[in-house]
């Protein structure tokens, strides 16, 4: 398993009238989130693009818990739990600051071949670094 942790705080362009973060903001944190355990494996996103790699999303799902609110620092856990084949699946909670769970995800991408445009097992220098940070599960 792979786990990371980001934090950003929640900007007044972001949230609703409520001023609660408005629903489609999240996918964007999650990407920011999933750009950051990509970096903290040794990686960047534009990396992986500039070698020949695409990684387009295939299935988005969220649960939304409680809100989180303008101003508020949130945690986002990011998790890798299974090594990917063809796609990678990221797994996310996030919190808020009186650690409480606020919103649970599960985003899953695939790995495309942009010169050919043919979906392909996650590429050997990805799964080099994915292996060398691979944790058990507790």
């Amino acid at each position: 398993m792979i786990h990371t942790t980001h934090s950003l705080r929640v900007r007044y362009g972001e949230t609703d009238p409520m001023k609660y973060v408005y629903y489609g903001n999240y996918a964007q944190y999650l990407e920011v989130a999933r750009v950051e355990l990509f970096r903290s494996i040794g990686i960047s996103y534009n990396e992986i693009e500039n070698r020949g790699i695409w990684l387009p999303v295939s299935e988005y799902n969220i649960k939304y818990l409680k809100p989180g609110r303008y101003d508020e620092l949130l945690e986002i856990h990011t998790f890798i739990k299974k090594k990917p084949g063809v796609r990678i699946v990221f797994e996310y909670e996030i919190y808020n600051h009186s650690k409480e769970k606020i919103t649970e995800a599960a985003v899953t991408l695939f790995f495309l071949d942009s010169q050919h445009n043919k979906i392909i097992k996650c590429p050997d220098f990805l799964m080099e670094l994915i292996d060398a940070h691979w944790k058990p599960e507790n």
